[in-house]
């Protein structure tokens, strides 16, 4: 990485603070970035998601629809790289990072429900749910 480039978790970070409300919660996994980044992708470590279904990739731009085990349903729209993956929809915010670090992989996530029209999320509840998100992927990804 040269100087004036920046890795996947500030991207997440910098991405985050531009949106009101938004959290980051970042932890560092002792497992290899190569089984890290995969079961992130799944999306189905965030306790809200019941389900993800491809709808279309097209490079890195990628569009899902998402169900929530509440029965609701959001078209998500974004870019997913190695690393990096940011979507969103009218009602939602999904953001992950990860970067290999030694011993392991750091990851961040960011996301809530959003505020229709505007770069903001409802932070009510938000720090716990990533939180969870965070505890449920490292039980899956942990030796």
């Amino acid at each position: 990485m040269t100087p004036h480039e920046i890795d996947d978790i500030r991207r997440l970070r910098v991405m985050a603070a531009a949106v009101r409300g938004a959290q980051v919660v970042e932890r560092t996994l002792p497992a290899p970035f190569e089984e890290v980044w995969p079961a992130m992708c799944t999306l189905d470590f965030l306790p809200d998601l019941r389900r993800t279904r491809l709808l279309r990739s097209d490079g890195d731009r990628i569009e899902l629809l998402a169900r929530s085990k509440y029965g609701f349903r959001a078209r998500l729209r974004g870019y997913r790289r190695p690393g990096w993956c940011w979507l969103q929809s009218r009602f939602l915010l999904v953001g992950l990072a990860a970067v290999p670090v030694p011993g392991g992989t750091r990851i961040a996530l960011t996301g809530g429900v959003r505020v229709p029209t505007r770069a903001a999320v409802i932070p009510f509840g938000t720090a716990s749910e990533l939180e969870a998100a965070a505890t449920r992927l490292t039980s899956r990804v942990a030796p």
